[in-house]
């Protein structure tokens, strides 16, 4: 993904191993991103995970449509390697980079917290995510906790699946 740096997005380096993005748009005002884009930085962050790559400490600073500033900071290790990838990958200083990394990051917290979302993931097959939870997960609203919409993202989500582990009643997003 190529995308000119964002004037909605100014990063800062402090500390030599800390950096902190500022963003003009809270996390609910992320842009969808192309499904291959999230596929291409869903793989570049599973093979960032088998090396010691980057691990800077990143911390994001939103400003709210009220004027008001939501502070994340990723402190989880794998959490850290996921963000550097997308950053060598999609450019966290863009707009579009700072979206593909916020979805990423809700797509783990929601494959980790949401039981129903089992269904969608096909471990037998190489730890593969399957595609209509990536459609969903890249066009999907972001909530201010940087969390998938529950009802965005189950409008973007078709039926599950028949035949798949943990088939059952859709009970819609949990995180």
């Amino acid at each position: 993904m190529t995308e000119e740096r964002s004037s909605c997005v100014e990063v800062m380096e402090y500390g030599g191993d800390r950096l902190l993005y500022r963003v003009t748009l809270p996390p609910d005002g992320m842009p969808p991103v192309p499904v291959r884009a999230l596929e291409a930085v869903l793989d570049e962050a599973r093979a960032a995970a088998r090396d010691d790559g980057d691990r800077r400490h990143r911390s994001f600073r939103f400003l709210g449509r009220d004027g008001s500033v939501a502070d994340f900071d990723i402190e989880d290790r794998d959490a850290l390697i996921w963000a550097a990838a997308v950053d060598r990958r999609a450019g966290l200083e863009t707009l579009g980079g700072m979206s593909l990394c916020l979805r990423l990051l809700a797509l783990v917290h929601l494959l980790a917290t949401a039981p129903w979302a089992s269904r969608y993931f096909k471990a037998e097959t190489g730890s593969r995510i399957d595609r209509d939870l990536l459609r969903a997960a890249a066009r999907a609203d972001l909530t201010e906790e940087a969390r998938f919409d529950e009802a965005s993202f189950c409008r973007n989500l078709p039926a599950p699946p028949t035949g798949s582990a943990g088939a059952g009643a859709f009970t819609g997003v949990s995180a």
